[in-house]
């Protein structure tokens, strides 16, 4: 898999595909087509993540059971769905099932790709994101028991007394260990140290 991010263009009409495709290419955007969900549920695996682009009416599978697959196997790639007139009340139902934009038929180049690029530069936060996210646990990761306890003690906003009598430890010792904490994790300050902590228990 690429660092680069990739459209998914998915649609039974191969017409539809080829537009978005030329589209998108012209765009500089990469971009991977499938005629059907099943198709594109194949590639999940082993896909370069982006966003997906799904017509809401495909035959075996709809936009809308895609949508349910692809939460079940927790793909985090936005999903911009795209519909006819009369599907308007399901691409709602997708809403609600937290797409990222539904597009009418007929639609402008220009709603496409604002679509497209608000839901790459999303995905890209999501990304920035969580490598934080994997970065902070690390650091956490490389904390013995005691200085965990203490670090625990902080965060609620002991002072390091407190956290002396909870532990029955000396103050000293806190302070050994709240230092070893604060090294161990590149926490500056106490406050940095508690948003790293809140980071990784808002995942």
């Amino acid at each position: 898999m690429s660092n680069e991010p990739v459209v998914h263009v998915i649609d039974d009409d191969e017409g539809v595909r080829r537009s978005l495709t030329f589209l998108l290419q012209c765009s500089e955007i990469a971009t991977r087509a499938y005629e059907s969900a099943i198709q594109f549920l194949a590639a999940v695996p082993t896909m370069d993540h982006g966003c997906i682009i799904t017509d809401v009416r495909m035959p075996d599978m709809s936009g809308i059971e895609l949508l349910g697959k692809l939460n079940a196997l927790g793909v985090p790639d936005p999903v911009i769905v795209i519909t006819g007139h009369a599907d308007v009340p399901m691409a709602i139902q997708a809403l609600h099932a937290g797409v990222a934009d539904f597009i009418e038929k007929p639609f402008s180049d220009q709603a496409i790709l604002i679509a497209v690029r608000s839901a790459l530069a999303k995905q890209q936060e999501r990304g920035a994101r969580e490598a934080e996210r994997e970065e902070i646990r690390k650091r956490l990761a490389t904390l013995s028991g005691r200085e965990r306890e203490v670090m625990e003690g902080l965060i609620e906003g002991k002072a390091n007394k407190v956290i002396a009598y909870d532990l029955d430890i000396s103050a000293r010792t806190v302070e050994v260990y709240r230092a070893n904490v604060m090294t161990k994790t590149g926490a500056r300050t106490l406050s940095e140290l508690v948003r790293m902590v809140m980071v990784t228990r808002l995942a």
